[in-house]
């Protein structure tokens, strides 16, 4: 029986697929997944979108060329992760690392195998010691050989943010016409700016004619990997690599918690008038969980400032936003994505803010005593050089309050 692929049947309608690194290129940020974590993510992240999870996401479980256990680690994921997500291996241009991708995810549904090329003369060179046509072409090769019916093969040019247009879309007809599934382009070094990733996927997608269906791996080198992530998604691809909390080479890839919030909340403005990114639209409120899943598997910590996912989100410590949360927020937290909001105490508090975590604690406080609590806020957060009051420390203080009056 012939493979279906399904992520080039969901791009080719419109639809989105992320394009999952956080396992395999995350690993570059230093930081590594246990083969059970990785099983977890990737059913988890497939569960955002039901029973559509293998046609919304490929799950890149790893580059099993790298040793023994990263192959197992592979396997295991093609294995567990069956029916969730579309589980890709990632091989370099050559015949062996093919073989043993294609080893490493067979007889899994939905698999797929990602055969990386570089497309200019210096990355050929430094890669593999030839020219960016010859290397190429021997990636489209290697497509051929590789469609065996079992598995799908997709194919990334390395460095198209610096080759030429005209070239990479002869290619990508040539490795479409031999099977690839998808084409992805990488801003390998993330040195491109918007307008000129733009530029890059219209002429190839031009050049490369309606039969190839590309995609985007933007690095975020100079902070522009969002940014050019909508600017390809605008240009019509709809194969999108991301990574949960950016984690990817250097400074990373787009951040899959974004991309996924941005198109569920946006699908209009980012992607037309008509668009239909979904077949089932990602469950936000999963969000915040898988974030914090990544964050323990790898050791990198949410921050304050994090979008979407951050410890920031929801929060509230002064007296306005205390008063009219809706007129400060972009969203409501508490519906969006399932998180409750939550008052701090901080040396910003207003006397509505200190009031209502007193009473949240247990006490009620007449007005003289909201105004000496909320000066001992502000002298504690400051003698303590923390911006943040804990709680109950702050009960201990209104005990000797309340005492005294």
């Amino acid at each position: 029986m012939s493979y279906r692929d399904v992520v080039r049947e969901s791009a080719a309608a419109g639809r989105v697929v992320v394009w999952e690194e956080a396992a395999r290129d995350g690993a570059q940020a230093k930081t590594l997944m246990g083969a059970g974590q990785r099983v977890r993510l990737a059913r988890e992240q497939g569960a955002m979108f039901g029973a559509d999870g293998p046609r919304h996401v490929v799950f890149a479980a790893g580059f099993p060329a790298v040793c023994a256990e990263e192959y197992e680690a592979v396997r295991q994921v093609a294995a567990e992760a069956e029916g969730c997500v579309s589980v890709a291996a990632v091989c370099r241009g050559a015949a062996g690392d093919v073989d043993q991708a294609l080893a490493s995810v067979r007889g899994s549904a939905h698999a797929r195998v990602m055969v990386v090329v570089p497309a200019t003369d210096a990355m050929a060179g430094a890669m593999v010691h030839t020219t960016g046509r010859a290397a190429l072409a021997a990636g489209a090769d290697l497509v051929a050989r590789a469609r065996d019916g079992h598995v799908a093969v997709d194919v990334c040019f390395a460095d198209a943010s610096r080759a030429d247009h005209g070239l990479m879309a002869e290619y990508a007809a040539r490795s479409t016409a031999a099977g690839a599934g998808v084409v992805l382009l990488a801003d390998t070094v993330g040195c491109q700016l918007p307008a000129d990733c733009a530029a890059m996927f219209e002429a190839v997608a031009a050049g490369a004619g309606p039969e190839t269906v590309l995609g985007s791996h933007l690095h975020n080198d100079l902070g522009l990997g969002l940014a050019n992530s909508m600017r390809a998604l605008a240009a019509g691809v709809r194969v999108i690599s991301s990574s949960w909390l950016g984690l990817a080479e250097r400074t990373g890839l787009v951040a899959t918690e974004q991309l996924l919030f941005l198109l569920a909340r946006h699908p209009e403005a980012l992607l037309g008038p008509d668009a239909q990114p979904w077949w089932t639209a990602p469950d936000l409120t999963r969000l915040p969980g898988l974030a914090a899943q990544v964050s323990a598997a790898t050791g990198v910590p949410l921050t304050v400032t994090t979008p979407i996912v951050g410890s920031g989100v929801g929060t509230i410590s002064t007296g306005t936003p205390f008063v009219e949360p809706r007129i400060f927020q972009p969203f409501d937290p508490r519906e969006v994505l399932g998180v409750e909001p939550q008052v701090l105490l901080t040396h910003l508090a207003s006397a509505r803010v200190v009031a209502a975590v007193a009473e949240r604690l247990g006490y009620r406080l007449g007005r003289e005593q909201v105004r000496a609590a909320m000066a001992w806020v502000k002298a504690h957060a400051y003698r303590a050089g923390r911006a943040t009051v804990d709680e109950a420390t702050f009960a201990g203080y209104l005990d000797g309050l309340t005492v005294a009056r």
